[in-house]
C-alpha cells in the first residue's frame, strides 16, 4: 500500500501532542484526524495522509463497534477504528485496514 502526496493547502493549524485532534500511528509517521480526513507533516507543510487502493486486513475477526474497546476516529463518510499502530474500517462484509 502507497500513499497519495495530496498537499492540504490553507492549513493554518500546527498539529502536534496538544492540539486537540486525535493521533493516529500511521507506518513512520504520526497522522491527526481533523475535520474527517488525517494529516501528517511532510517537508513543512501539511498532506492529506489517504492509502492508495484498497487493502482489506485478512483473518480479522474482531468485530469493531461503538463499546469495542478501540479509539475510533471519523474519517470521511464513515468511522476507523485505531487498532495495533493502523486504522481499520468495515467494507463490504470485511475490515479494511488504512
Amino acid at each position: 500500500m502507497t500513499t497519495l502526496h495530496q498537499e492540504h493547502t490553507a492549513h493554518s493549524h500546527a498539529h502536534g501532542p496538544d492540539c486537540g485532534h486525535t493521533e493516529v500511528p500511521h507506518g513512520d509517521h504520526v497522522d491527526y484526524a481533523h475535520d474527517g480526513h488525517m494529516h501528517r507533516e511532510h517537508s513543512g507543510h501539511w498532506d492529506e495522509c489517504e492509502a492508495d487502493g484498497h487493502v482489506s486486513h485478512e483473518g480479522h475477526d474482531h468485530r469493531h463497534g461503538q463499546d469495542c474497546g478501540h479509539a475510533s476516529v471519523l474519517h470521511g463518510d464513515h468511522v476507523d477504528y485505531l487498532h495495533d499502530g493502523h486504522r481499520h474500517a468495515e467494507h463490504e462484509g470485511h475490515w479494511d485496514d488504512h
